[in-house]
């Protein structure tokens, strides 16, 4: 069989054409095995042989009663719903830290081609599976697309096909009548599995299942729901009696208890003449007992799988807004913590893969780009908005890549288009404008030493001025200038075009307006002069 000088993950050349075709493909076997489904007339003695016996290294059983649990508990299917959907979100691949420019275009070029597997996201809640029962795997089937490996399906495959070896590093491999290095079973095929391990606690992986934690609440609500089925149906439906005489025959007696039954389910029946029905009054009994036991169970299941109890439901007496929310925070630290498992599982298992097979990997796994699920949660924009001038005003400057993070923005890329604010040219006072260019003007609008104080907002008038000169000051100068020479509208038109041809029609305008301004009111200037003898 060809080998490549591809390495895998043990460092040992990968055989190309098992690339192309599913390990378990040739495991028959295990595809065609039925489950035994243990929760049928489980007790607790069985429920502890089931337990003991995984810890020994037979799996099946343990792991068919987690299926059954999440199965038939409808409680935990919905908790663990809400923890697996939790972690299904937007996910890019990043440059690693301190990244030059091939480092990042490396990482784009691997989002895209895992863009190219289908369904990613079932993929992802896939690999949640391993949440509850400890492990998850999931083997790939790969292809070629334009040239790239990538994978053309990964499928879930349960974990009853799998064992553990315990040794120096516990070793997962699929069941089988085979020993390679002395252990029973097969070896994963390099570059064919993503083999996702969640630790719900420290030890033995067939005892960190968060699914261990779930299985006797399970069992004691399955007896109190049992319990309760049966007192309903003692307590729940009157007592019916018939009576026959005392010559009647084997015969009539069956008829009229099938009469009775008929009459329970149906609330109809026939009896023959002679013979009499009789409903007693229900007996009295109270359930309180059993739906306290169920109602504590799923309390303890909740607080398990979510790490509290308000964030799945009301009692309407001590849950509260307030706690819920502070359980929500709890249901977050949880949803984090899967995700950063997820990520570095994904990060090894798949972004590796896809990198090595495609000559994409030169640095190894050490700087390899990195899979990321986005769990960051979005900032409010008008909050956002208001507060981050304030704190550049105070001298922090964040850069712009974390901005965009914290609002959900994504960056423009090339010469993808932006908005923009739309241009507004700055408008300049005419007063200011005239004081601030010809001082002939300020002094002919200045009040005399005997004139009464002004107001206050006088006193702002030099700030507003100085404040409101724009960065077109230069134009209207030149502006000025053209207007006062000119001898003729032609002569101001073709001044203008040779001052700035790169001006836009609203600033031409502006400019303009700015400059006669100026102009009249130097004019002003000089009458009064020439009036007052001072020309």
């Amino acid at each position: 069989m060809a080998t490549s000088r591809i390495l895998g993950p043990d460092g040992q050349p990968i055989k190309m054409p098992d690339l192309q075709e599913p390990q378990t493909a040739r495991l028959a076997h295990l595809q065609r095995e039925l489950q035994t489904h243990p929760t049928r007339g489980l007790t607790p003695s069985r429920l502890a042989k089931i337990l003991d016996a995984a810890e020994t290294g037979e799996l099946t059983a343990q792991f068919e009663l987690f299926e059954d649990m999440e199965e038939k508990d409808g409680h935990i299917a919905a908790e663990m719903g809400k923890r697996r959907r939790a972690c299904v979100l937007d996910w890019d691949v990043v440059p690693p830290e301190g990244a030059d420019a091939a480092e990042k275009k490396l990482a784009a070029q691997l989002g895209e081609l895992l863009m190219e597997i289908p369904d990613f996201e079932d993929m992802v809640f896939d690999l949640t599976d391993a949440i509850g029962k400890g492990y998850a795997c999931l083997e790939i089937e790969w292809h070629r697309v334009e040239g790239y490996w990538v994978p053309k399906t990964i499928t879930h495959r349960p974990q009853s096909w799998f064992t553990l070896h315990r040794g120096y590093r516990q070793e997962m491999r699929l069941r089988s009548n085979n020993t390679v290095d002395g252990v029973m079973g097969d070896p994963l095929q390099p570059f064919g599995w993503i083999t996702h391990v969640h630790k719900a606690k420290s030890g033995y992986l067939e005892r960190a299942a968060l699914f261990r934690q779930l299985v006797w609440t399970y069992l004691f609500k399955n007896y109190s729901v049992g319990d309760l089925a049966e007192f309903l149906e003692i307590y729940g439906i009157p007592l019916r009696l018939g009576k026959y005489p005392a010559n009647a025959s084997e015969k009539e007696k069956a008829t009229l208890l099938r009469a009775l039954a008929s009459i329970g389910h149906n609330a109809a029946g026939i009896i023959p003449d002679g013979m009499l029905l009789e409903f007693k009054d229900a007996a009295t009994g109270d359930p309180k007992a059993f739906e306290l036991m169920i109602s504590w169970c799923e309390r303890n299941q909740s607080k398990v799988i979510l790490g509290g109890t308000l964030t799945s439901g009301a009692d309407g007496q001590a849950s509260t807004n307030a706690l819920g929310n502070v359980h929500n925070e709890v249901r977050k630290d949880l949803r984090d913590g899967d995700i950063r498992q997820a990520n570095t599982t994904l990060t090894r298992d798949l972004v590796f893969a896809v990198a090595s097979l495609n000559g994409l990997a030169p640095g190894g796994l050490r700087r390899l780009p990195q899979f990321r699920l986005k769990a960051q949660e979005r900032e409010d924009l008008k909050v956002f908005a208001e507060s981050l001038p304030r704190l550049i005003d105070y001298g922090i400057h964040p850069p712009v890549a974390w901005a965009h993070e914290k609002l959900g923005i994504p960056m423009a890329q090339g010469n993808e288009p932006v908005l923009m604010p739309p241009q507004r040219v700055p408008a300049i006072p005419p007063m200011a404008a005239a004081t601030a260019w010809h001082p002939g003007f300020a002094a002919a609008t200045t009040r005399p030493p005997q004139a009464a104080a002004a107001p206050p907002q006088a006193a702002m008038a030099p700030q507003l001025a100085a404040a409101a000169r724009a960065p077109a000051a230069a134009w209207v100068e030149q502006i000025r200038a053209l207007v006062e020479q000119a001898a003729s509208l032609e002569e101001i038109r073709d001044g203008l075009a040779a001052l700035s041809p790169d001006m836009t029609l609203d600033q031409y305008a502006a400019a303009m307006a700015e400059a006669l301004a100026a102009a009249q009111l130097a004019g002003r200037y000089e009458v009064l002069q020439e009036a007052a003898g001072n020309g």
